[in-house]
């Protein structure tokens, strides 16, 4: 039986979002791709539930109708303002209003206010009103160049704001006295809600300082360390940590702290 364009229901609607991030830019062109290599780093440190990531420096104007559903709009690209690389800059809705309108618009140089004022065009009055901008001044848009050092501490820098401002609250809350399991055959394990609050990317580094083990979360898997891997449907996580403890494994449940100044998660060894 043949369909007729009138009996197929498509639905074009991008799905609603509490967060949407788009990192714009060249990722041929060094410190001009930081937007999308910033998004990469999010996505490996893990997306919660009511987020979403979208690389515009690939997506050009179709970024726009993504932004459609989206209470908040989160936009990261390079400047070029002539200060030193690396200095960050954010730009908060309220002076978005001024938005110079489309011109010199193409999909090879798709930026930010391009997003923007796109956005305003296409969507009209169901453009979201919640945008924020975070620029990073670029130090070469050489092709083939990788980010310059200053570029990557900014990109942290906006990482951390983003995780805190935007992502964070999306995470499920840890509870007050988090607890791990250290088992007799050398495993550490930690429930779903400590693992994905602390360590999105499941990837981490352990080490033993003052008789406590401290684990810090890492980037991703390709920075190395140890992989906490899914050890069941609940999203809890396990890793191997007898060697780091060289067999001498405390086994039991024991409390956790998180240590915000040393972004660690440290475990007491012995019993207090």
């Amino acid at each position: 039986m043949s369909s007729t364009p009138e009996d197929i229901d498509i639905d074009i609607e991008p799905p609603g979002t509490e967060v949407l991030v788009v990192g714009c830019g060249n990722l041929l062109r060094g410190d001009d791709g930081v937007g999308p290599i910033l998004v990469r780093h999010l996505w490996e440190r893990g997306v919660p539930d009511g987020a979403r990531l979208v690389d515009g420096g690939t997506a050009g104007m179709d970024v726009a109708f993504q932004m459609r559903g989206a209470e908040r709009v989160v936009i990261i690209d390079a400047s070029a303002t002539g200060v030193a690389p690396g200095t960050l800059y954010r730009v908060p809705g309220a002076e978005l209003e001024n938005v110079p309108p489309l011109q010199g618009l193409h999909t090879h140089s798709f930026r930010w206010d391009h997003a923007i004022a796109f956005a305003r065009w296409a969507l009209a009055d169901a453009c979201p009103t919640d945008i924020t901008v975070f620029l990073i001044e670029a130090g070469t848009v050489e092709m083939g160049a990788e980010l310059t050092e200053p570029v990557v501490a900014g990109m942290e820098q906006v990482i951390a704001l983003i995780e805190r401002d935007f992502l964070a609250p999306l995470r499920p809350a840890v509870q007050d006295v988090p607890t791990v399991e250290f088992t007799a055959d050398g495993y550490l394990r930690l429930d779903a809600q400590l693992a994905g609050n602390r360590f999105p990317s499941s990837a981490a580094v352990a080490l033993v300082r003052e008789g406590q083990l401290w684990l810090l979360p890492l980037r991703g898997p390709q920075s190395g360390g140890l992989l906490l891997k899914q050890r069941n449907l609940a999203g809890d996580r396990s890793t191997l940590i007898r060697e780091v403890l060289e067999d001498r494994i405390p086994v039991g449940v024991r409390p956790a702290v998180w240590d915000a100044e040393q972004g660690a998660l440290r475990v007491a060894l012995e019993e207090s």
